[in-house]
């Protein structure tokens, strides 16, 4: 029996996600007949004028990247749709055998699922059989308390939590699921832990139910916990990270560790004072670190991979690679920009750095054009002074009947591909033809 539930921090349609996404559908595959039935819940962005643009691009990203057919649940508004298309909807989700939701608002998703058996369907699927993946606004929703965050970072609410899915609870992890949890976008503010910053989230979390806590989940970073197996493997770029008042545990990608360890919560595996940075020893391996609350406000973000990233990278390779006359590493330069506007195609956060990727690339296109047109303009205009010079030289070797140097210039020119005709009015010169 297979039985998974996959937390993502973001990146659920991004290159960087492929890996994780493939492990799970080949443990579902594995001795299965036929291909897995996947849908992809689609109500946390239903609310978006493009939802439909957006559905499609997860489906082409799961045909694209992964080679796997995955339908659409439809359910973008629920009480837009009759109950027949309800009931079709929900079936969709009871017979997935792979379940995926991912961008949008907490909130929205929230309100369309109450009252519904969509909680229910989720809740069954892990107890019995079947594979969860949600991420980013989707992965909000799955603790006993939701992050707000439109509400509190865009529209000023005072921080508060909402009551979430609590999928988790079950499995012994009372926590408020916080993705995106070292956002850097906001430079010169702190937009870590979903937007909330160290302030508002020190703020919720005196608010929690007792014992509960935040479990974090970097940008591009995932964990899926395979219930059976009791194990939760951390997979991608960053760290997922336990915290409660203020001191986090972090466990770092590529570890897998019993779920007792993410039961226990970051206090109850402390050895070292809350101060401390170094390991703390786990079974036979070190594979967390106990760290204290951020002296600054911003603390050490990394900076997560993105198309912008890509874009900015690769059009420095290019401005260097014109400076050196390399065209060749030019054009490589712009080929793998194109590779990475396809692969970031699907990922429905890269929007608008797709678009400023594209005029990256045209512009590309047009300067080595230029370029180009420099590099092969008439040969004559930078070879001629060279070759009057040598035509010079022969007409005063002629001169002193030095016809053997004479002919050895002639030959000389014609070896490097100047025909020299001598003419009634003179010496006349032109470039062979190339071969």
């Amino acid at each position: 029996m297979t039985r998974l539930l996959t937390i993502m921090g973001s990146g659920e349609t991004a290159p960087t996600m492929v890996k994780p996404h493939r492990t799970v559908f080949e443990r579902l595959e594995a001795g299965a007949p036929d291909a897995v039935p996947a849908v992809f819940l689609d109500t946390p962005f239903g609310f978006q004028e493009n939802a439909d643009e957006l559905s499609a691009k997860t489906v082409a990203y799961f045909e694209t990247s992964l080679t796997r057919t995955i339908g659409v649940a439809g359910i973008q508004r629920i009480e837009t749709i009759s109950t027949l298309q309800r009931e079709a909807a929900f079936a969709r989700i009871r017979l997935a055998r792979f379940v995926f939701a991912g961008p949008g608002s907490p909130t929205y998703a929230l309100r369309q699922w109450a009252g519904t058996p969509v909680p229910d369907l989720l809740a069954e699927k892990l107890r019995t059989e079947g594979a969860v993946t949600f991420s980013s606004a989707a992965a909000l929703t799955l603790g006993l308390a939701t992050v707000p965050v439109y509400e509190v970072y865009k529209s000023g609410a005072d921080p508060y939590w909402l009551d979430g899915l609590d999928l988790l609870s079950p499995i012994g992890l009372p926590v408020a699921v916080i993705p995106h949890y070292n956002n850097a976008e906001g430079g010169h503010h702190d937009t870590r832990f979903c937007y909330l910053g160290e302030r508002r989230l020190a703020m919720m979390e005196q608010l929690l139910p007792d014992g509960a806590f935040v479990l974090g989940l970097d940008e591009h970073t995932g964990v899926i916990l395979d219930l059976e197996a009791d194990t939760a493997s951390v997979v991608g770029l960053g760290v997922l990270t336990l915290r409660r008042g203020g001191i986090s545990t972090e466990i770092r990608t590529g570890q897998t560790v019993p779920i007792d360890m993410l039961r226990a919560g970051p206090e109850a595996r402390s050895a070292a004072s809350p101060s401390s940075t170094s390991p703390v020893s786990t079974s036979a391996s070190d594979t967390a670190a106990v760290v204290a609350p951020s002296a600054g406000p911003l603390g050490e973000a990394s900076a997560a991979p993105s198309l912008a990233g890509d874009a900015a990278r690769l059009g420095a390779i290019f401005d260097e690679a014109l400076a050196n006359r390399d065209a060749a590493q030019a054009v490589s330069a712009m080929l793998d920009l194109d590779e990475a506007i396809v692969g970031w195609s699907t990922d429905t956060l890269q929007s608008d750095a797709s678009t400023r990727a594209r005029a990256l690339l045209r512009s590309m296109i047009v300067r080595l054009g230029e370029a180009a047109v420099g590099g092969l303009a008439d040969p004559r205009s930078i070879l001629g002074p060279v070759i009057d010079v040598a035509l010079n030289a022969r007409l005063e070797v002629r001169a002193a009947k030095r016809y053997d140097l004479s002919d050895m210039i002639r030959d000389g020119l014609a070896a490097a591909g100047v025909e020299v005709r001598d003419t009634p009015d003179g010496q006349v010169w032109e470039l062979a033809p190339l071969s």
